[in-house]
């Protein structure tokens, strides 16, 4: 049996014809050409009402999530990786909440941090069947001044992080290259100075990286908020304070295991959070960096409709699906 074929059936066998819904999959052009994604896309398509758009520049993903909603598409499906889902999201966030079609996610990517916390399958057939087929959850979103966060906004030392570590190391290592290679720059990056204020508690911080997480990862697979669901109405803050360099054991310590009684890492759970600044602290908004010396973040609960597993880990155990 042929790779199509195979495909084929195995869609068959997850899908029910017939469906009425419009889906529209919005695609990261840098992966419009492979082969195996054109299968996966063509086989569904023999099946189900799948319409297909390619980004090729800066700005596509807003004004193709426009054409969808004023073309009544039903479901969007963010074919790439966290920065395109964080595309469509933040697209979608800039439209009233009744015009909001569902979103589904199709990961391309490299790392893929949100759709594997979710339990999204890397398997292509798999993620586009339940893209086309599942079911959707509300869900919380972030926002970040004027942007909005899916899965982790992170500043300091961490914002350089993934562009820092050597290939070769993340090849090895795992998430876990990240973990290491920001401790190892922890010991020499001076920390930034700056004010937190926490649903309105201001505190001086000298912090090495911060972290505010609607999802549960980042970075390839470095975990920073086991705790975090996306429909709790709440986000995750992971602080890592200035510490002497006797104390780094204790930090890669809890580094694995962040909670309420750490000592150089924090962690807590809250609704909202400012942080200022002055020179600006680098941030990054799932991948995309930004500099302001002050950012304000905001959960906006059950901001968006978004098809997941059943099985969803980052779903909180009451969860049903709409």
């Amino acid at each position: 049996m042929g790779f199509k074929s195979a495909i084929k059936n195995g869609i068959m066998s997850k899908m029910t014809a017939g469906t009425d819904m419009k889906i529209r999959l919005i695609l990261n052009g840098k992966k419009a050409a492979l082969e195996t994604v054109r299968q996966v896309i063509t086989a569904v398509r023999d099946q189900h009402e799948l319409e297909v758009r390619v980004t090729y520049e800066a700005g596509d993903v807003a004004r193709l999530v426009t054409e969808a909603i004023a073309e009544s598409c039903s479901r969007i499906v963010a074919g790439g990786g966290d920065g395109t889902v964080n595309e469509v999201v933040d697209a979608l966030m800039q439209h009233p909440k009744a015009d909001r079609p569902e979103v589904a996610i199709f990961p391309l990517g490299t790392a893929n941090d949100f759709a594997s916390a979710c339990g999204i399958s890397d398997d292509l057939m798999k993620a586009l069947s339940i893209a086309v087929t599942g079911k959707p959850y509300w869900i919380d979103v972030i926002k970040a001044n004027e942007r909005h966060v899916i899965n982790v906004a992170s500043g300091g030392f961490g914002a350089q992080v993934t562009t820092n570590t050597p290939v070769a190391l993340k090849n090895f290592l795992g998430g876990g290259a990240y973990t290491l290679t920001g401790v190892i720059q922890a010991i020499n990056f001076k920390p930034y100075e700056g004010e937190f204020i926490v649903e309105g508690e201001s505190s001086s911080s000298q912090l090495l990286v911060g972290a505010v997480c609607n999802g549960r990862q980042a970075g390839g697979g470095q975990i920073l908020a086991p705790k975090a669901y996306i429909n709790d109405g709440l986000m995750d803050l992971v602080a890592l304070h200035d510490f002497p360099i006797e104390a780094l054991s204790q930090v890669i310590s809890e580094f694995s295991a962040p909670n309420f009684s750490n000592e150089y890492i924090v962690y807590t759970q809250k609704k909202s959070a400012t942080w200022r600044s002055s020179p600006s602290m680098p941030i990054n908004l799932d991948g995309e960096p930004i500099t302001a010396n002050e950012v304000n973040f905001n959960v906006i609960a059950e901001a968006i409709k978004m098809v997941l597993p059943p099985s969803c880990p980052m779903l909180t155990p009451e969860s049903k699906p709409l």
